[in-house]
């Protein structure tokens, strides 16, 4: 008898692997799964410019990355005090022009060298509805709480959508994946949420298919509604899924994606940081003594893997010991 409906993810031919370069961009369920890969030692960038949440900002901030169009001066204004610009969301702003200016065109400078070295870019799509400036046609990633009069609202056709995520995959060296955040957006109302999501998933499954060698898609949301159809999976706003949820989501990402080394290799590691999370009694022992050697022993073993924070600590463990 079968309780849940679960999801059939096919495995990736191609498959994940320490070696490579990730970047995560887009709503903020993108650093979610960049959280989960970076606290398993994976090489990942997130959302260098911000979240954002429609495809064409998300398609505009790649596109001023690869080609480090810095920050003009003219583009900031001012919200609650800070300086911001409508191509970046709002925790990267400074309280003067100067700072806001240095802090974007780093956050530029970072995404194109991330871009230029990634072997994956992960992309999770949020919403088809946009918001546009009135006075130029801008289409802006954040509206930074200015007056509603300043914008128009509409939602992008399927064929927008779908010149929105070509221009990603031409920015993106290698592979795409496209997902689309489970959140529900019900500041738009839930039949504009639904109509939005539709859009969305028709467009990325039609640039699947045009580029099946090198795109594809994840079904992070599906698998929330449809295998974790329970309120128990969603955080007391109802709408974000739970941690839980959130690990159990990239628990199937993992399983679908990783080669069999990789995925020997990430238990390897987790165990490795579970163990530098652990707190000896006696760290002055000598069966905390060895435990520290037999730790660094196993991250020597595992050159491919960043795991010098680790290192450091047993070290530091170890002349405690002596």
């Amino acid at each position: 008898m079968k309780f849940r409906t679960e999801i059939a993810i096919t495995p990736w031919q191609q498959p994940l692997d320490y070696s490579h370069n990730i970047v995560c961009l887009g709503s903020c369920f993108a650093l979610n799964i960049a959280r989960i890969l970076t606290q398993s030692k994976f090489s990942v960038v997130a959302s260098p410019t911000g979240i954002l949440f429609n495809p064409l900002s998300i398609a505009s901030a790649m596109e001023r990355m690869s080609t480090l169009q810095l920050v003009d001066p003219d583009e900031l204004i001012t919200s609650d005090g800070s300086y911001v610009a409508y191509d970046f969301h709002s925790s990267i702003s400074g309280v003067s022009q100067e700072q806001a200016t240095n802090l974007m065109n780093e956050a530029l400078r970072r995404g194109n060298e991330a871009l230029a070295k990634a072997d994956i870019v992960i992309v999770t799509l949020g919403t088809a509805w946009i918001y546009r400036l009135k006075e130029s046609g801008q289409v802006v990633a954040n509206c930074h709480k200015q007056p509603a009069a300043l914008f128009s609202r509409e939602l992008l056709s399927v064929a927008e959508c779908i010149e929105a995520l070509e221009r990603i995959v031409a920015r993106s060296p290698k592979r795409v994946v496209f997902t689309l955040s489970p959140v529900r957006h019900i500041g738009e109302g839930m039949e504009d949420n639904s109509l939005s999501k539709a859009i969305l998933r028709v467009a990325a499954d039609a640039v699947c298919k045009h580029h099946s060698e090198r795109v594809c898609y994840f079904p992070s949301y599906e698998i929330m509604m449809d295998d974790l159809r329970d309120y128990r999976f969603y955080a007391d706003d109802l709408v974000h899924p739970t941690p839980m949820a959130i690990s159990y989501i990239a628990e199937k990402f993992f399983t679908a994606t990783l080669s069999k080394s990789a995925s020997a290799t990430k238990a390897k590691v987790e165990e490795i940081i579970k163990a530098a999370h652990h707190r000896p009694k006696n760290p002055k022992s000598s069966g905390y003594h060895e435990f520290c050697l037999a730790q660094l022993q196993a991250i020597e073993e595992l050159k491919s893997v960043d795991l010098s924070e680790e290192k450091r600590y047993f070290e530091q463990m170890l002349q405690i010991n002596l």
